[in-house]
């Protein structure tokens, strides 16, 4: 009998092998996408074509001026005419990413070919004394910096870019005086990193990272997927932050994103990845919701900008003692009269800043509440940090005690530009219940701008017939506000989810931006030829600017 059921149960045993091997998440997106790749950007361009066909793009009026330039070759202008005929398939995707390596770096771009005739056509008349040569079935074309490449399928763009390798040289890019005088000297083989990325291995790629294939498998019009540790790995950094271990924060880490372009609004779902030791602080203490009774305390009327969180204290020790700066820390607060642990027991975990109420005086002087609130914990501590905040607060430490009021019961602490929101926040005077809270109030972590609050606050009648006002006002047209929420730490990450709101429900955001970008291009122009620096008039054109001359939106 045993005998009998031994062919049984190794077809088994071996159908769960193969099962267990089919379901490991892959892509083709990342299949010659380097798995070191600091920066991926995938376009789903079936469906941005979708969203917004070419035949739109060509009714806006910055194109409509792009095509009118006499100077443009006539491949240029075919390519304008329709992006096919290019050879390029624009409704397939196209993967642009941004590699770090010995050589400093270089940015490429992926893509389908759907005419190779066509392709070649197009770029021989673009790139101009280019040398051609093929090899194992690919042709390439290296002018310059720039190595275009293509097989019977796809297309391999590698542009050098030296530059990478100093991008997070911070230190030198906050010094203008240490700057390079000039960009690195390209010293890359274009033609040997396409074929590195033709002939890539699989497992060297991320067709078989299963986060990136979790991201690009998800519904979106554009996937963004930026890997923390290859961006930072190997930079000098600033002198400054020597004592940081800095590593601990980029170890491991790496952001996905997805962007969806709606009817009224741009949805932004973002996922961020840690190392082992920083994911399990933020698992361990990550906070659960913000505070509603602490928001309806806020005695503001119209709110421009908002922030809510709520977190364990506990957690910012562990996270500094992770990073090396805990000592550091205590030496610098000793001096105030604490230490981590006073700020760690002072905190119960609740924040609330706003800036709220924009006025203007006579003399066109803006000014605002600024307002900011926490939850207190230990009494005995929290007066330390009181009792700190003062000293820093006095002249003796530079400080200006006159901007700034603050206020404090048994629950909270409060502080801020204007005394009576103080107050009335401290007394629970106000009940308010915010519109937008209801939308951002699921998570440990929300956000609100009214972009339309703020835009109309800049609006003045010294400036009405300027161009700057003709920007204003097409901006005040489009933007609504913005909505941000998450800090939950789920399947190993931690969620974010942003939404830009537009004015018109109704019309598809790319379609709005497609022509709002047209707008403020067109007062760019003139307004760099108000100011001189450039002039693009032909030869007796006096003709000058005003509102009914740009194109309406």
């Amino acid at each position: 009998m045993r005998v009998k059921f031994l062919p049984a149960l190794l077809t088994s045993i071996a159908a769960m092998f193969i099962l267990a091997s089919c379901s490991k998440k892959t892509n083709k997106i990342g299949r010659y996408v380097p798995s070191n790749a600091a920066i991926v950007v995938h376009v789903n361009a079936a469906s941005v074509t979708e969203k917004l066909p070419w035949e739109e793009v060509k009714q806006n009026d910055l194109f409509k001026t792009i095509y009118a330039d006499s100077s443009l070759g006539t491949y240029t202008k075919a390519a304008l005419d329709n992006p096919e005929n290019t050879g390029i398939d624009i409704k397939k995707d196209l993967v642009f990413f941004i590699v770090k390596d010995s050589s400093g770096g270089y940015i490429a771009a992926i893509g389908t070919v759907k005419d190779a005739a066509k392709f070649k056509a197009y770029n021989t008349a673009a790139l101009k004394n280019a040398t051609a040569s093929e090899k194992n079935g690919v042709q390439y074309m290296v002018s310059d910096r720039t190595t275009v490449s293509w097989d019977k399928d796809k297309f391999i763009v590698v542009s050098d870019a030296p530059e990478v390798a100093q991008m997070n040289d911070l230190d030198k890019m906050m010094k203008k005086d240490s700057m390079p005088a000039v960009l690195p000297k390209s010293t890359r083989n274009g033609i040997t990193t396409a074929e590195y990325l033709y002939t890539l291995k699989e497992d060297k790629s991320l067709a078989e990272n299963e986060k990136f294939s979790e991201l690009v498998n998800t519904k979106g019009d554009i996937h963004f997927w930026a890997n923390s540790q290859s961006l930072y790995e190997g930079n000098a950094g600033m002198p400054g932050m020597a004592m940081v271990n800095i590593r601990k924060l980029y170890e491991g880490s790496f952001t996905t994103g997805t962007v969806q372009f709606e009817n009224g609004k741009i949805d932004v779902d973002m996922k961020s990845y840690s190392g082992k030791e920083l994911s399990d602080i933020m698992k361990k203490y990550s906070g659960t919701k913000i505070d509603a009774d602490m928001v309806k305390r806020l005695p503001a009327k119209d709110v421009a900008v908002f922030l809510a969180m709520n977190f364990k204290p506990e957690g910012i020790k562990e996270f500094v003692k992770l990073i090396g700066v805990d000592g550091f820390i205590n030496m610098g607060a000793s001096q105030l009269g604490f230490n981590l642990d006073d700020f760690i027991k002072a905190n119960k975990g609740d924040i609330l800043f706003s800036i709220s109420d924009i006025t203007k005086d006579t003399a066109g002087k803006t000014d605002a509440a600024i307002f900011f609130a926490a939850s207190k914990g230990d009494k005995a501590s929290f007066d330390k940090l009181v009792a700190a905040g003062k000293k820093m607060g006095s002249p003796e430490m530079g400080g200006a005690t006159a901007k700034f009021h603050f206020n404090q019961n048994d629950q909270f602490f409060s502080i801020g530009t204007r005394k009576e929101y103080i107050d009335q926040f401290v007394a629970k005077n106000a009940d308010n219940q915010f519109a937008f809270f209801d939308k951002i109030s699921s998570g440990p972590i929300g956000g609100y701008v009214n972009l339309q609050y703020i835009l109309s606050s800049f609006r003045t009648e010294a400036n009405k017939d300027s161009l700057g006002r003709l920007a204003l006002d097409a901006s005040l047209k489009v933007w609504d506000n913005i909505l941000v929420s998450g800090g939950e730490f789920k399947d190993g990450g931690m969620l974010q989810h942003v939404e830009i709101n537009l004015l018109d429900k109704s019309t598809n955001s790319l379609k709005q931006l497609n022509q709002y970008a047209a707008v403020i291009a067109n007062i760019a122009k003139e307004k760099k030829k108000e100011n001189g620096m450039w002039d693009i008039r032909l030869k007796g054109d006096t003709t000058t600017v005003d509102k009914d001359s740009l194109p309406a939106y």
